[in-house]
C-alpha cells in the first residue's frame, strides 16, 4: 500500500517537472508534500532516494532557466549614453564658432593699416631702407665749411616734407659758425633698426657718433653720441627722410 502511494506521487512529480520545463520560462517550484513513511526500513530508504532524485531534477531545471531570467545590467546608465552625443555636438558648434571668429579677427587685423608691419618678414625691403637711410643720415648731418654746396645737394637728395625745415633749424648754428671757426662736422651711423615698415613708408631708430673739429689756429675736436628716429618714404625707388624725431619736447 505504501509502495503504491510512493509510485503514484513520483509519477505526479515527474509530470509536474516536465510541464514546468515546457510551459513558463521561470519554473515555479512546488513544495514537496509531506509523506508518511511506514513499513520496513528498506521501503523508507527507497522513498528518501526518490525524493532526493526528484529535487535534483527540479534544481537542474531551475539552473537551466535561471540565466534566461536574469539579464545583465549595462555598464553605463542609458542617460549617459544619450547625453554624450549631445555634448560632442555642442563642442563641435563651439569650435566652429571660435574658428569663424579667429578668421574674422585675423582678416580685420590685415585690413588695419597700422598693423601692416613687414619689418621682420620682408627682409629685402628692410635691408634696402636701412642701407639708404644710413647713407642719407651720414650725408645730411655732415658739414664742411670748405664745401657747403655738398651739404645743400645732400639735403635736396635725401630730405623731403617737414624734414627739410627740421634739418635747417638743427644745423643753423653750425652753418653760421663754420666759416669763422673752420668747422668740419662728421656724422657716422653706428647702428640702425627698422621699427615699422609698411609698403613705401618706414620708421627707423638711428644711433650715430658725431665729431666736430675746429681747424683754425688751434685745432680742437669734440665727440658726441646721438640717438634719434626718422620717418622715411620711398619715391622713385629711393628712400628719403620725411621727418626727424629727436625725442625732445
Amino acid at each position: 500500500m505504501s509502495t503504491t502511494r510512493h509510485l503514484v506521487n513520483r509519477q505526479r512529480r515527474l509530470a509536474t517537472v516536465a510541464a514546468e520545463r515546457t510551459a513558463a520560462p521561470a519554473p515555479v517550484r512546488k513544495p514537496a508534500e509531506p509523506e508518511t513513511v511506514t513499513g520496513e526500513s528498506g521501503a523508507g530508504e527507497s522513498v528518501a532516494e526518490e525524493s532526493a532524485a526528484d529535487e535534483s531534477v527540479a534544481d537542474e531545471a531551475e539552473a537551466q532557466e535561471e540565466p534566461e531570467a536574469k539579464e545583465p545590467r549595462p555598464g553605463r546608465p542609458p542617460r549617459l549614453r544619450i547625453r554624450l552625443p549631445a555634448v560632442l555636438c555642442a563642442a563641435t558648434v563651439l569650435l566652429g564658432a571660435f574658428a569663424a571668429w579667429a578668421f574674422t579677427s585675423a582678416a580685420s587685423l590685415d585690413d588695419d593699416p597700422s598693423r601692416q608691419n613687414t619689418a621682420l618678414t620682408d627682409i629685402s625691403r628692410t635691408s634696402e631702407v636701412k642701407g639708404q637711410i644710413t647713407e642719407a643720415v651720414g650725408a645730411v648731418f655732415s658739414y664742411n665749411y670748405a664745401s657747403p654746396a655738398k651739404a645743400d645737394a645732400a639735403v635736396k637728395k635725401f630730405l623731403t616734407g617737414k624734414a627739410v625745415q627740421q634739418h635747417e633749424d638743427m644745423l643753423a648754428e653750425v652753418r653760421a659758425q663754420a666759416p669763422k671757426q673752420k668747422l668740419v662736422l662728421t656724422t657716422t651711423v653706428t647702428e640702425s633698426g627698422v621699427e615699422v615698415l609698411d609698403g613705401d613708408r618706414a620708421r627707423l631708430i638711428i644711433f650715430a657718433d658725431q665729431s666736430n673739429t675746429r681747424t683754425g689756429k688751434a685745432e680742437e675736436t669734440t665727440y658726441a653720441a646721438a640717438m634719434f628716429a626718422v620717418d622715411a618714404v620711398r619715391r622713385g625707388g629711393t628712400w628719403r627722410i620725411s621727418a626727424i624725431d629727436t625725442f625732445t619736447r
